[in-house]
Order: structure tokens, then sequence, then C-alpha cells
């Protein structure tokens, strides 16, 4: 049995959706997968089980990306295609079982959303597969667990990105003398490239009790040590995904994008914003404009709310296999 899961360039939506294919690999114990995405996703599904392909797709002029994916597929006779992206390809392939991303009347979470397409209620929790080698490494990094912060302090836009100087001052009261995290080992993160944007915040921190990674580990190993993080806070991006699919405290610093549609996911993700969505996007927002639109988040707020996590009990943790 034979089963193509097809799903998001994004990072961001690829954690979000993850859920159902974790529900796939649990429902069909005989079944073998084939997963088909963009090329910064592809690594999120390196460790899923009975894994029999993983197919990169690699966006072409006039969409001739999925007819070069059409052409890989269509000679397999399929069990079920299951197709995050609403393409046509599922219904050109042979298959006995379709599920297919529907149009929305109205803005829904990712999760519930893609959660429809297996017709699943309640919503399924994304789920990212980490295998022993991306366990151990992590351990490697991160040796000890439940104690470190985590931070990712870029995003794809700088729009989205809370100023790194407060994202230093934050680090410094939450780590520093009498702060609730005082003494704690700090996790900065990024993708590869973002490093030098980070720099204020590095330069700031201890190095001897500070791990960074931009791009330095694959994405199952940046999950399995966001997993081995106490807390995590950072921009809406993948990252911010990653830690909340983990079961880790993850507070999510929300600006010029819609909470309601791309909050973390679970009972221990939590939303940080200043001014409104609907505000920011008024009369003087300029999608192209190189500033940040994440002003109005103070630092306090965001100490409040990291302060009320660390005082809550232990976090649940998800299983990383």
């Amino acid at each position: 049995m034979r089963i193509l899961y097809i799903t998001s360039t994004r990072i961001g939506d690829a954690v979000l959706g993850s859920g159902a294919l974790a529900h796939l690999v649990e429902r069909y114990p005989q079944a073998r997968f084939t997963v088909a995405c963009g090329p910064i996703a592809a690594p999120l599904f390196a460790d899923v089980p009975r894994l029999e392909r993983l197919i990169t797709v690699r966006k072409r002029k006039y969409g001739l990306h999925w007819l070069l994916l059409w052409a890989k597929l269509a000679t397999t006779p399929w069990h079920m295609v299951v197709d995050m992206r609403a393409s046509a390809i599922a219904w050109l392939l042979p298959a006995l079982h379709r599920r297919i991303l529907s149009p929305i009347k109205s803005p829904q979470h990712r999760v519930p959303r893609f959660s429809k397409v297996m017709r699943a209620d309640p919503p399924l929790a994304p789920h990212i597969f980490a295998g022993p080698q991306a366990r151990a490494r992590a351990a490697t990094i991160i040796p000890q667990e439940g104690t470190a912060l985590a931070l990712a302090p870029t995003a794809n836009w700088f729009g989205k990105q809370w100023p790194i100087e407060r994202f230093r001052e934050l680090a410094l009261r939450l780590t520093g003398p009498g702060g609730p995290l005082e003494g704690a080992p700090v996790l900065v993160l990024g993708g590869p490239g973002e490093r030098e944007m980070a720099e204020p915040l590095l330069s700031a921190l201890p190095p001897e009790r500070t791990t960074v990674l931009f791009g330095d580990v694959d994405l199952v190993t940046a999950y399995a040590c966001l997993a081995r993080c106490r807390l995590f806070i950072g921009n809406d991006s993948g990252l911010m995904h990653l830690s909340a699919a983990s079961g880790i405290p993850t507070i999510g610093l929300f600006g010029p994008s819609a909470d309601s549609l791309y909050r973390p996911w679970g009972p221990n993700g939590r939303v940080v914003r200043g001014a409104s969505f609907r505000e920011i996007l008024g009369d003087n927002f300029d999608l192209h404009a190189r500033r940040s639109y994440m002003d109005s988040i103070t630092v306090d707020a965001v100490l409040a709310a990291a302060d009320e996590f660390v005082a809550s009990a232990s976090p649940h943790r998800a299983a990383t296999s």
C-alpha cells in the first residue's frame, strides 16, 4: 500500500499540516509513504516512518513543476493521495482515495483547516518525526534538558521582526541576576544567512552558555533541540511552529500577520502582540518598507508572559519519534 502526501513549500504551513501525515502513519501501519514538498520544507520529513520517497518540488515557470511531479508519480497505483496544496495533480493520479484541501468561506487557523482534509475532529496537532540520530545530536547540542531559553529573533520578512535590541534586553533580563531564568543557557536559532542581523543579541550573551544555530543543523535536529528547551520566544516563523509542535512553552510575537490564523498551536502556545493586526495594516502600511511593524510590543509584556510560563508546572513535551 502506498500513500502520497503533498504539502507546502513553506516551513510553517508544512509543520501546521504535519498532524495529518502522523495520523496516516498511525492509521496505516503497513503503508509506505511518499512525501512531495518544496526544498525548504523537505528536511522536515526525513525521519517519517516507512518513508519510500521524499520528492523535492522546485517551482518552475508556467506551473511546469506540477507536470514534472506528475511524471514521477503517474505510474504508481496509489491507495491514497493527500494534497495540502489544493492542486489539480491529485485528480490526475491513479488513486483509490483522495483527500484534497478545500476552499474555505471564512479565515480559519491552519491546523483545523488542514485537519479537515482528513475529516478529523478534534484537529490533528502538528507532529514532527525525529529519529534516534537527530535526538542524539540534539542531546550533544543541548546537554541539559529543560533548562535552555530558545530565541528565534529573525523572520522571513523584516516587518515581522521584533527589534533585535529588544530581544537583547529581554534575554539579559530573563537570564541575568534575579531573572526568572537566571543563569540559563541560551539557544539562538535562525535560517542560513540570518546570523548577521542577530549580532546585537549574540554579542551581548555570555559565550560560555550560548549556542548559536543559523542553518547549522537540519530542521529535524533543530526540532529535537527545541524539544529539550524550557521556553521559546520568537517572531511568527517556521521555528515558532516547530517549537510549538515540540510541546515546550512557546511565545509567538505577532505584528503584521494574523495570529488567528498562525498562532502557535497547542495548550503551551501564547501570543504577544501590541497593536492589533487591523491597526498595523492601516493607511501607512507598506509591504516593501524595510522597517519593523512590531514596535508596539514592549519588553515588559514579553517578560510577563515568559515569567508566567516559567512559574507554571513542567510542560508536556511532544514525542520525538
